[in-house]
């Protein structure tokens, strides 16, 4: 749940770094909750989010998790990220780029994950770091893994969001758009994405990451 002092960290976020917080509110529950339904719940699991804000969608993400679950949310703002550990001391979360992904999983050692939910601005981002960061998530994802975000409906005839559009396309085999959640601050809807074409084999299969028990 949203509170007015989340809202106003938030609103200071989205001043500050215009170009990274592209949204005017934090996502509303019924937008969080589709993105979430990417998160397997008959499993342990380990989760990555990207663009984790003041953490709607990290709650309905943990809705999902079974418990011994490992969730990681990465966040760009230092003020967000603090605000969230705050709120949520359950959660790692990590002050980072989306596009070093793969360097932040491999300091925490994880190699593959379960499920990546982004909150990124995508229509704001130059190709080449959409590109960066799709790769990223593609070369992490476990077998039978799968990737979920969102795109604003006022935006989808930007540049921005038909690049997104193609760069999923090429990137994943199955691309699947929700219908339109008009409750949300502007509408959106939600891309689930599956069987990444960048990694089509791997050595072993999926199985869930250790970690301390200090992250349970």
């Amino acid at each position: 749940m949203t509170t007015p002092a989340d809202l106003r960290v938030f609103l200071d976020a989205a001043a500050r770094r215009p170009h990274s917080v592209g949204a005017i509110a934090p996502s509303a529950p019924q937008l969080c909750r589709r993105l979430a339904q990417i998160v397997p719940r008959t499993h342990v699991s380990t989760v990555v989010e990207l663009g984790a804000g003041t953490g709607t969608v990290s709650d309905a993400i943990g809705e999902r998790l079974v418990p011994g679950s490992r969730h990681l949310a990465i966040e760009i703002d230092p003020s967000l990220a603090t605000r969230l550990q705050g709120r949520r001391p359950d959660l790692e979360v990590v002050v980072g780029d989306a596009a070093d992904l793969r360097a932040i999983l491999s300091e925490r050692g994880v190699d593959r994950v379960d499920a990546v939910v982004s909150g990124l601005p995508w229509s704001l981002f130059p190709a080449a770091a959409q590109q960066r960061i799709m790769t990223a998530v593609a070369h992490v994802l476990a077998p039978g893994a799968g990737f979920a975000t969102f795109a604003y409906l006022h935006a989808l005839p930007l540049a921005g969001a038909r690049g997104l559009r193609r760069l999923l396309h090429d990137t994943f085999d199955e691309v699947i758009a929700s219908a339109s959640v008009w409750r949300n601050l502007p509408p959106a809807l939600t891309y689930t994405c599956r069987r990444p074409t960048v990694r089509s084999t791997w050595a072993t299969p999926c199985v869930p990451t250790a970690y301390p028990a200090a992250h349970r």
